[in-house]
């Protein structure tokens, strides 16, 4: 076998945790699931996981402990928002860690094959992995992207229509429930009539509660502090921290462009944002009406 060097042998250590690590947390994930084909899988990669740990063991000659830790993490993360989110999430760690070390391709024969290994996991993994949640994701964005364009625009105009936190709190959840059922009653006879195979009545509540749950965040501000503009402020503030969460785990499950896509959707938001601000500062003038 050949001689490796101090600095390959480091490298290989960080492998060799990666994938301890990987086999410890598949095994987990394939108790965690009940489809079994599913499970089957996961237990195969598991299994592929421990012999590229062995191959690594080879030439580091070194035992290593799974990371408890990162295990825990993993496991919780996929069982709490989801497997798809979770084994995905754990791929882009590992496609990292593959990037950073492909020098050793010329110094370890095995090298080739282990990395050809880890590609054929990922596409497994994102052949296999079909969760009801990401069916209706399409819902979740339209509830959420709704509410933030529409609600943001609304509070912020009525913060200088009637500078008064307790009125616009309140006309902001009328305004606010009565979108979300409108949303949720248009969701469910779109989809009922495009012939998707989505249920209806899943998609119109999947819209109807992204919809309610952007509602009471951005209405918090108004219920908690006295001070309007603070309010406001404290409103565009968790639109944006909406906006990023929720892209960031579109991003993570679908592979896209996380830069993009939140800039996107926070330019739309924050312009309707302004702009409403606007407006309703020159109605409020133009009127002249002082709540």
């Amino acid at each position: 076998m050949k001689e490796i060097t101090q600095v390959q042998r480091d490298q290989l250590l960080v492998l060799q945790q990666e994938e301890i690590n990987g086999y410890h947390t598949y095994n987990r994930l394939s108790k965690l699931i009940k489809d079994k084909n599913n499970s089957k899988i996961l237990k195969q990669i598991a299994g592929e996981e421990s012999k590229h740990y062995k191959i690594w063991k080879k030439y580091t000659k070194q035992e290593i402990a799974p990371d408890k830790w990162k295990i825990h993490f993993f496991f919780w993360i996929s069982k709490l928002f989801g497997l798809t989110f979770g084994i995905r999430l754990m791929e882009l760690g590992e496609e990292k860690v593959q990037i950073e070390y492909e020098s050793l391709l010329k110094a370890i024969p095995e090298a080739a094959d282990v990395l050809a290994d880890e590609e054929k996991h990922e596409d497994e993994l994102l052949d296999m992995l079909d969760e009801q949640s990401l069916q209706y994701a399409g819902s979740v964005v339209l509830g959420l992207n709704d509410a933030l364009v529409e609600l943001t625009g609304a509070l912020a105009g009525l913060t200088f229509a009637f500078q008064n936190t307790n009125l616009i709190a309140l006309a902001g959840l009328i305004t606010g429930i009565s979108a979300s059922l409108s949303m949720a009653a248009s969701e469910y006879l779109s989809v009922k009539s495009d012939e998707s195979g989505q249920d209806p009545i899943r998609s119109a509540l999947y819209t109807g509660i992204a919809y309610v749950f952007t509602v009471i965040m951005l209405i918090l501000p108004y219920l908690l502090a006295t001070d309007y503009y603070i309010s406001l402020a404290w409103t565009i503030v968790n639109a944006i921290l909406i906006i990023a969460v929720f892209n960031y785990y579109i991003s993570v499950v679908r592979g896209y462009n996380f830069r993009k896509r939140f800039l996107e959707m926070a330019s739309i938001s924050l312009g309707v944002a302004l702009l409403s601000f606007v407006i309703g500062n020159l109605i409020r003038t133009w009127i002249g009406i002082d709540i």
